[in-house]
């Protein structure tokens, strides 16, 4: 029998992928510890995901008491008081349009939940032909087969090709990088016009759904939609019949400073929204789809949304949710995260003021991406054979730091790495990121100006 048994997640990436990943034996805070007793910031949260910090002992302690107490009860067969409180504590955080909520266990999870219930619902109420769903090229919404086929990037194309149903996409409304007969502002509203030109080549009556992220994650560099794009796309969407879903997996739960990022546009108000990774801040996996009472309890009426999953709704994740909500209220963090974003991207501009491979700095709040160029006059990224989100990370590495970042689509539209620490971070940590992050640019650009030099120029 072979001994080289098992293995760590990462034996199924890439080898491609050159930087060695250090062995993690204890996290606190915003701190990690490998096996030699090196400490790391973790400056990305992992994938954005550990909101309160590691090593709560509180919220380890609400999980261990829920597995003493009640460790499983299936919601198909049985009710139970953490699923109770949970969903009424998110959707009084939520607001008005969001008085049900239905829990899963991941982002992707949660997504495929949304679609299935928006399907269920036209199907129910007679709309049958509304099945086609639209996106942002790029953008990001799961890892299943079906958020991997709405998910906007043409990398994938040869993977869903015939084994998948592609949604419809339109651009994303970038801000870095706008064609040169337009500002920023005329870029969004042509972005935004895009959707009615797709919704009428479509057919309004054939399309289901616009899903779109307020905040992107690594698929576009954090970034942000602005009020008049939210604005209008709301506006076509009521106009046409469309629903209007947000993907707040990443940016909702407070990272932005508010719980919801859509929050920042109240006239831009979504039908369906879908959380994840902050609602349970790494400790366990938990998701959550939020839809209006009149849409959830007239299809109870009818048919009923009737698809569940067996860890839809777990005593111990609910009871994990609650905890991590309670820890939120107990260092005000959605606040935190608005006035620690403020700090903390003063302090990225100042070391984009000493770096010139540092082409952009966006998000909010506390979930900030900072775009890699070749020439930042003119914008352009590195070339195909230098791979910046690599090379971040591995002097990120060396100096302490551990970062989310890898290149999508193929770098069609950039490279760039994560900053969206935990929303415990101080203003000492902080200081000690910049300080850490300051050498690892020092060394990334050494590393960039000797590999590009003994590339052949001819």
């Amino acid at each position: 029998m072979s001994q080289d048994l098992g293995g760590s997640q990462d034996i199924f990436y890439a080898r491609s992928n050159t930087v060695a990943l250090p062995l993690i034996t204890r996290a606190e805070g915003i701190w990690m510890w490998d096996d030699d007793g090196n400490d790391y910031i973790d400056v990305s949260s992992g994938p954005v995901v550990s909101n309160i910090g590691h090593g709560n002992a509180r919220v380890a302690e609400a999980m261990a008491e829920q597995a003493r107490t009640m460790d499983f009860a299936y919601s198909r067969v049985a009710r139970h008081q953490p699923n109770i409180d949970l969903t009424a504590r998110i959707s009084a955080l939520a607001g008005p349009g969001y008085e049900r909520v239905c829990l899963a266990s991941g982002g992707s999870e949660a997504m495929e939940i949304a679609l299935k219930f928006l399907r269920q619902y036209v199907v129910a109420t007679g709309r049958v032909e509304k099945r086609r769903i639209i996106t942002l090229s790029p953008s990001y919404h799961g890892g299943t087969i079906a958020t991997l086929a709405i998910t906007g990037d043409e990398a994938l194309d040869p993977f869903l090709k015939g084994f998948a149903v592609k949604s419809e996409r339109i651009p994303a409304p970038f801000q870095y990088r706008v064609p040169t007969n337009h500002t920023p502002s005329s870029y969004r509203m042509e972005c935004a016009d895009a959707l009615e030109a797709k919704i009428n080549e479509i057919g309004p009556g054939n399309v289901l759904a616009f899903v779109v992220e307020p905040i992107g994650g690594l698929a576009t560099g954090a970034q942000p939609l602005h009020e008049d794009y939210a604005n209008r796309v709301r506006e076509i969407c009521t106009r046409y019949g469309i629903y209007l879903v947000y993907d707040e997996i990443l940016c909702g739960t407070g990272r932005t400073g508010n719980f919801l990022a859509s929050h920042a546009w109240p006239d831009a108000r979504a039908d369906i929204v879908v959380l994840a990774k902050g609602l349970g801040s790494g400790y366990a996996p938990l998701a959550a789809m939020l839809a209006p009472a009149g849409m959830v309890d007239e299809l109870a009426g009818l048919t009923g949304f009737n698809f569940s999953h067996t860890y839809n709704a777990n005593p111990i994740t609910c009871a994990t949710g609650l905890a991590v909500l309670d820890e939120y209220d107990r260092g005000n963090l959605v606040a935190a995260a608005a006035e620690r974003g403020k700090s903390l991207r003063r302090r990225l501009q100042g070391l984009a003021e000493r770096y010139p491979s540092i082409g952009d700095i966006r998000g909010a709040g506390l979930l900030m991406a900072v775009e890699l160029v070749h020439n930042r006059e003119t914008k352009k990224p590195f070339p195909g054979n230098f791979l910046p989100t690599e090379v971040v990370r591995k002097c990120g590495l060396k100096n302490g730091l551990i970062i989310y970042s890898r290149r999508t689509a193929n770098g069609q539209y950039g490279d760039w790495f994560i900053v969206a620490p935990p929303l415990t971070i101080t203003e000492e940590e902080c200081d000690e990121l910049i300080l850490r992050l300051d050498a690892t640019m020092g060394d990334f650009e050494a590393a960039a100006a000797k590999q590009l030099a003994l590339e052949p120029t001819g």
